[in-house]
């Protein structure tokens, strides 16, 4: 056997899981993604989806995807930089920087491709890169690709951030990177303070609104929005795959940096565009959304309803502000038995343990879209109720947090 595959040999992890019948990753849905789906032939309640909106399998979306598959076939064969820009495309661009608010917007290929593009992309050897410690992996794989050196700062702490701002060069460049909303703990960006920050060291803002467009802001247009900063952020980044219904990344900003970012960005010169059918669905998607502002009204009664009902059902759910809600397990193990229970109970959440999170820290990443209904959200917190009565988790079980774990969950 290889150096290399004794090594790949020693991961186990995923076997000692899947032995203990708990392995929850890679479930197989056979049905469209709505609030309910079908797993192995029964059918489950959807609370693991980032398709906030529910737009995925709405009408008008799936006909412009079809639409576009007859006029313009199924992909296009090249990157953006030659051969693969389509007037679909631009006229994509010209909608989001429009919607955004911005000069000018670039598609790439995916949200996390899009990070990656961009932050490499943007600043030298000799700049500082300054990230919240809980960003998206696409922003802190971004930071790996540049040469600048990454500072970062306790989440949304901003003693925290100005103390790191403090420390470095005044001439040199400054980027803060910054998820708007928080993919794990559903909590917003203080970005007001972020803004003041920079202003007074000089630094440029990103913020990734992956999860926050179609959420917050003037009908759904992001965290800058939210706080009416627009002017502040220079750049905006997000995806279609998530309130967007959709498949792809963008970015909005200036002019000038659009441009910059076309001829230096490497994951969009060097990947292929995005077919006409993710283009045509996110275009019919951003109108939508701007012109059915019920949709994000029912997400947020749906939010409120959701974040209620679980604060005063004794759930630990952090200070979680947005349809992303945590339900704090914090044990590896007992994280999956929760999984596995409400799945089998029509129940569908996704786990989350380190290192997605800091060790401690797992959770149960539960998700609300616009197209629940209040009925549904309770059927989902009794299945909640019962799994924390057999698996004793949560406020029931603080002293267990500090007991041996098992081989599963190493």
């Amino acid at each position: 056997m290889s150096i290399l595959k004794e090594r790949l040999a020693k991961f186990t992890y995923a076997d000692e899981v899947k032995n203990a019948g708990l392995y929850p990753y890679f479930r197989e849905i056979s049905s469209d993604q709505d609030t309910e789906v079908m797993i192995n032939g029964k059918k489950v309640l959807m609370f693991g989806s980032n398709s906030y909106l529910g737009l995925t399998n709405h009408p008008k979306v799936k006909e412009a995807a079809k639409e576009a598959v007859d006029k313009y076939g199924t992909g296009c064969a090249g990157s953006r930089f030659l051969n693969g820009t389509l007037d679909l495309h631009i006229e994509l661009e010209n909608k989001l920087a429009e919607f955004f608010e911005k000069e000018a917007a670039l598609i790439f290929s995916t949200g996390f491709q899009t990070n990656l593009g961009v932050i490499s992309c943007l600043t030298g050897r000799n700049d500082y890169i300054i990230i919240d410690e809980f960003d998206h992996a696409s922003i802190i794989d971004g930071t790996r690709l540049s040469f600048s050196k990454v500072v970062k700062y306790r989440h949304n702490d901003m003693t925290s951030l100005e103390a790191q701002l403090a420390k470095l060069p005044s001439d040199a460049v400054k980027m803060i990177v910054v998820d708007g909303i928080f993919s794990m703990e559903g909590d917003i960006a203080k970005l007001p303070a972020i803004v003041d920050l920079a202003k007074r060291y000089k630094a440029e803002i990103i913020v990734d609104d992956a999860h926050a467009v179609g959420v917050i802001g003037k009908n759904g247009s992001g965290t800058a929005s939210h706080f009416g900063l627009v002017d502040d952020v220079d750049f905006i980044v997000g995806t279609f795959s998530k309130s967007l219904a959709s498949l792809g990344g963008f970015v909005a900003a200036d002019k000038v940096a659009i441009d910059f970012m076309k001829h230096h960005a490497r994951s969009l010169i060097f990947s292929a565009s995005i077919p006409p059918s993710s283009a045509a669905s996110a275009l019919a998607a951003l109108d939508l959304m701007k012109n059915e502002p019920q949709l994000m009204e029912k997400l947020w009664d749906n939010t409120n309803y959701a974040i209620k009902s679980l604060r005063e059902l004794d759930f630990e759910i952090g200070p979680t502000e947005s349809p992303i809600i945590p339900i704090y397990v914090r044990d590896n193990e007992k994280t999956f038995q929760v999984t596995q229970f409400l799945v089998e109970n029509g129940v569908f959440v996704n786990p989350v343990i380190s290192p997605a999170v800091q060790s401690g820290d797992s959770l149960i990443r539960f998700s609300l879209m616009a197209s629940h209904t209040h009925e549904q959200i309770d059927f989902a917190l009794e299945k909640l109720i019962e799994a924390r009565k057999v698996i004793q988790f949560g406020i029931e079980a603080e002293q267990e947090i500090l007991m041996p774990k098992t081989a599963v969950a190493k």
